[in-house]
């Protein structure tokens, strides 16, 4: 799940691209409109939501397991996936991973996790999301429209990781949708900042059963006020 190539910079800015009206009458963003068929897709794959809306944040370097742990937690319950990796390639089928190309993805991502959390679905967001600055337009709009966050964090060893993009980079791992391999994770690697958002951290490389257990039990929940709704038993 990786966010950026280009030794993944630019995370930054909200300068928004070009308008066009939505069927709906919004104004909307060219990158979100295109975004938005393929979500819309696949809400009708997924059906009625066996979650309340809330939004569910995963972080971690790329190799570290987001993929597996958003697999089996999709195994328990229904949410809307935004997937950067996945959700770049069809913004821009053979992506350079500029800033530039990383501005649009995210500033699309960002509006549509916003529109989908007001319309009442559960939203998973799947990326990298290396430091505080790109995760605080996260916590902004679950603030904002109150609904429930929960952060987790996926870890595994080096030498783990170093195995898993060894793989990727082979052409072994067919159901990753990232491409980057162990340069990539080697420079991203010092960038990475402490979420100090309450959250939980979860090592790919043992059992996840118990962080797995922990999310359903949150998200099953249905009158815990939004202040309270953050999960985590680890903190800054």
């Amino acid at each position: 799940m990786s966010d950026t190539r280009n030794t993944y910079r630019g995370e930054t800015g909200r300068k928004g691209g070009d308008r066009v009206e939505s069927p709906s009458g919004r104004t909307d963003n060219v990158d979100a409109a295109l975004l938005r068929k393929v979500l819309d897709a696949d809400l009708t794959r997924i059906g009625e939501p066996l979650a309340r809306p809330m939004l569910l944040v995963l972080a971690g370097l790329p190799g570290t397991g987001k993929t597996h742990f958003a697999k089996r937690l999709l195994e328990r319950l229904s949410f809307l996936v935004l997937e950067t990796d996945r959700l770049r390639k069809v913004l821009v089928p053979s992506p350079r991973y500029t800033p530039g190309e990383h501005r649009r993805l995210f500033d699309a991502c960002h509006l549509l996790t916003r529109e989908y959390l007001a319309l009442g679905h559960p939203v998973l967001f799947d990326a990298t999301n290396l430091t505080e600055r790109f995760r605080a337009p996260l916590y902004q709009i679950a603030a904002s429209l109150e609904r429930p966050l929960a952060v987790v964090e996926v870890t595994a060893p080096r030498e783990v990781v170093r195995r898993r993009l060894r793989s990727r980079e082979a052409g072994l791992d067919r159901e990753t949708n990232s491409d980057a391999g162990w340069l990539i994770y080697c420079r991203m690697a010092p960038a990475w900042e402490p979420i100090v958002q309450k959250h939980h951290l979860v090592d790919s490389s043992a059992d996840i059963t118990p962080v797995l257990e922990q999310v359903v039990s949150w998200a099953s929940q249905t009158d815990s006020p939004v202040s309270k709704s953050i999960l985590g038993n680890s903190t800054e």
